[in-house]
Order: C-alpha cells, then sequence, then structure tokens
C-alpha cells in the first residue's frame, strides 16, 4: 500500500497545477535529480528534470542511445476542473460579502453548491514578492462555500435543466457577513481589512493573483473493503504521479531516454505556454539535447518522430446505474486494470490521433511479458459523447502515441473515484514502458 499512500499523500499537497509540479521537483530531487538549468553538460545515466513557468515540468533519465532515436515520455495533466478567482473578486450584496468566480474546465455546476471549498494559489505583487495561499483545509482556518435555495422555495429553480438552475455568475464563495447596516459596503471593507491584516495582500494584488477554489478535505480510502480511492483532482493526477513514481524507481542505466511529461491546461483545450497545444515538448527537448551536444534543429524533429508517447489521461469508467451510455463489451471495468485507448475524440472520431495498430501490437507485447493487467476500451457508446486528450498534439510530430490511463468514476466530480488495482497496474505499465 505504499504506491497508494504515497498517491493520497500527493493529491492532499496538490490540489493545483503549481502544487503538483512543486510536489514532484522534490521527489525528484529526493531520488538524485539536478535542475537542468544547474548543469554544463548532461550524459547517459544522468537525472534532470526542467521547469515551465511554475505549471509543467519534464523529468529525464537519460539513457545510452542518442537522443535523435527517440524517447519514451508517458505524458499526464496535472491542472483539474476547479473554480477561479475573478481578477476584481471581493464583493458585497444586501449585506454578503462573496468572492466572484469563473469555472475552469468542464463542471456540473450543480455539484459545488453547498459543500466546504478552499482556496489555493498565488498572490504576486508588484515588487517581485509572492504570497503562497491554501485557506479552508486546516479546521482552525476561514473555510468557504457557495449557497443554494432551500427545497421548499425551489418550485422553480427545479423547473429547470440541470445545466441551467445554477448559473455560472452564481458559483460565487460567502466569504463575510456586514453586520453594520447603515454603512454601504462595511462587510467587503471589513473583509478586505482581514485579508490586508492576516496575509498581507491588497485589494489590487488580485489583479496579479492564480486563486484556485477546490473541494476542501483530503484523499479517502472507499468503500469497506478500501478497494478504491476518493479525492478530489483524479483526472488526471492519477496517471501524474503513477508515471512520476515509475520513473523515479528506474534505474540510473536504460538505453532509451525516459521521460515523465507533466502539462497544464488540458482541461480547457491544452491551450497557453504550459500546454500541450504549443512548442512546450520541443522546447523542452531541445534544452536537454543542447546540454547532451546533440542538438541540431534536425536531430529534433528526428528525436520527436522516433519517439514513443504514452497519453496517460484518464477515462470514464462503467457506470452499472447508467450502463445504456455505454458499449460494455468494449467499456472500461473497474478494477481490470490499466485502460488504452486507441483513440478518444467524440462522435466520429473527431480531435483523435486514432493510434497506429503496429504500436498497439508492439504495447500488447511488452506488458503481457511484464505480468501487468490492462484492458482497451472506448469511453462510451457511439453518438453518447466523448473528449479529447493530449494525444494528437504529440502525433503532430509523427510519434506513435496511445491514449493510456485510469479509468475514473464520477469524472470531474469534486469527489472521484478510481481502484486501487488500476492505479498499481498504471504505475506498473508505465514503468514496462520506460523499461522496455
Amino acid at each position: 500500500m505504499d504506491l497508494i499512500n504515497g498517491y493520497k499523500n500527493f493529491l492532499d499537497n496538490g490540489k493545483t497545477e503549481r502544487e503538483c509540479i512543486s510536489s514532484a521537483v522534490a521527489m525528484a530531487e529526493e531520488k538524485g535529480f539536478r535542475n537542468l538549468d544547474s548543469c554544463r553538460e548532461a550524459k547517459p545515466g544522468d537525472k534532470v528534470y526542467i521547469v515551465n513557468s511554475g505549471k509543467a515540468a519534464a523529468l529525464f533519465i537519460i539513457g545510452s542511445k542518442p537522443l535523435d532515436e527517440g524517447i519514451r515520455f508517458v505524458t499526464s495533466h496535472v491542472d483539474s476542473p476547479r473554480l477561479d478567482l475573478k481578477m476584481k473578486p471581493v464583493y458585497e450584496k444586501e449585506g454578503l460579502v462573496y468572492f466572484n468566480t469563473h469555472y475552469y474546465g468542464g463542471i456540473k455546476k450543480y455539484q459545488w453548491v453547498t459543500h466546504p471549498l478552499a482556496i489555493h494559489g498565488v498572490v504576486c505583487r508588484k515588487d517581485g514578492s509572492k504570497v503562497t495561499v491554501v485557506l479552508g483545509e486546516d479546521e482552525m482556518s476561514p473555510s468557504f462555500c457557495i449557497s443554494d435555495i432551500l427545497p421548499h422555495m425551489a418550485q422553480e429553480q427545479m423547473k429547470k435543466t440541470a445545466g441551467e438552475f445554477i448559473p455560472g455568475e452564481n458559483l460565487d464563495l460567502v466569504i463575510g457577513l456586514n453586520l453594520n447596516a447603515d454603512e454601504k459596503d462595511a462587510g467587503k471593507k471589513k473583509i478586505l481589512n482581514i485579508i490586508r491584516k492576516e496575509y498581507e495582500i491588497e485589494e489590487e494584488d488580485f489583479l496579479s493573483a492564480e486563486l484556485e477554489v477546490v473541494p476542501a478535505g483530503r484523499a479517502r480510502s472507499l468503500g469497506f473493503d478500501s478497494s478504491m480511492v476518493m479525492a478530489y483532482g483524479q483526472d488526471d493526477r492519477v496517471c501524474a504521479y503513477t508515471s512520476l513514481q515509475a520513473l523515479l524507481d528506474l534505474p540510473s542505466e536504460l538505453e532509451t531516454t525516459a521521460c515523465t511529461l507533466l502539462v497544464d491546461k488540458e482541461e480547457i483545450g491544452s491551450t497557453g505556454m504550459s500546454g500541450m497545444d504549443s512548442e512546450l515538448i520541443a522546447n523542452l527537448v531541445s534544452e536537454l539535447m543542447d546540454k547532451c551536444g546533440q542538438y541540431s534543429s534536425l536531430s529534433l524533429r528526428r528525436c520527436l518522430k522516433q519517439s514513443m508517447m504514452l497519453s496517460s489521461d484518464v477515462t470514464a469508467a462503467y457506470d452499472p446505474l447508467n450502463g445504456d451510455l455505454y458499449d460494455k463489451d468494449n467499456a472500461s471495468i473497474m478494477g481490470k486494470g490499466v485502460s488504452f485507448e486507441k483513440y478518444t475524440g467524440s462522435r466520429g472520431k473527431s480531435g483523435s490521433s486514432d493510434a497506429n495498430p503496429e504500436f498497439i501490437a508492439w504495447l500488447r507485447k511488452t506488458l503481457d511479458e511484464a505480468g501487468v493487467s490492462y484492458q482497451m476500451n472506448e469511453m462510451s457508446r457511439v453518438d453518447v459523447g466523448g473528449g479529447g486528450t493530449i494525444a494528437k498534439f504529440a502525433a503532430r510530430y509523427g510519434m506513435n502515441v496511445i491514449d493510456c490511463g485510469v479509468c475514473v468514476l464520477s469524472m470531474h466530480s469534486p469527489w472521484e473515484i478510481t481502484a486501487v488495482h488500476d492505479i498499481e497496474s498504471a504505475y506498473s505499465a508505465y514503468s514496462a514502458f520506460y523499461k522496455a
């Protein structure tokens, strides 16, 4: 259970992408990894990492083969659906004080109301200093929630569809109360004064802040048999942690260079400088090749083309209570091992990279020889829906790539569910892939 306990600890300490990257770097440095920026050169056997903007990272174990013969990538995203504070978040409305939010990624808005919520992130001041914020996790610290209407008065609300009855602009956190009705905005002023005094944050500092609203609470074992994990952010941190731990447990002597790549922004289309729909992977590999004395434009292109990648993202677990949404013969079943998806996308495979069968056959052989339990699946019945992953952004370089991850029940909800066996299988699959 060391893997599972370590995973739950990783989730507890990594509720934002910045926190995940910080945890990953700390874990890597304990295993002898060095920041590539501090190295004059790099050679086979070296363990190095590169961090991009605090929200993406690549960790390499350099193999004996030249880099232009390819790298074994296992790539996960460390962002998760959440709420973000707006740039001017504090307002008062008829006696109640709120934080104004904007939701991030695909959520069911009604799932976020009336639950204890926490705030994690950073506030950057003009003088270059930063304030790290973690509020709402400790019982002694302030807590927050989004209010809702009582059932006795919700007749009109209940007539609306689930996507309509909680407007996005109403997903605002209750953070204080005006006890001085004679003074306008007295509650807002009181809260801003507390924030200034307790956390040394001025109202204008919110303009340069990155504050994320997430479910409060720790990862838990689920079920009488503790066969599952219930936690926030398992999409996609379950794959991030298992791929990272698999890399950290590898020997230094490898033939092919191994890389755990942790990226951001997948939940909103992999955009931005820390997402995969950018030059991120080419830039990171270029830095490594330069330190190894192997860089050229052509060598970089050859490296990426000859590489293999497991796009280690989660998939939907088969839900027996909603079985009509799935093709059960091709669904991912909890407890049956890590899941491979030849294609993702929606309906007519839109947005998919659709892995080559030759690559899949090689993977089958590799995993069977390593004794890894795995399953092949697609997310849902045709025409029901679907989703994209980062695989298509790696495929643009010509490398072989397939989606490979843990199936998740209640995906994108504040509390997601995974199976312990599948987490262990993911670790074993990534380890076998790195070594093959």
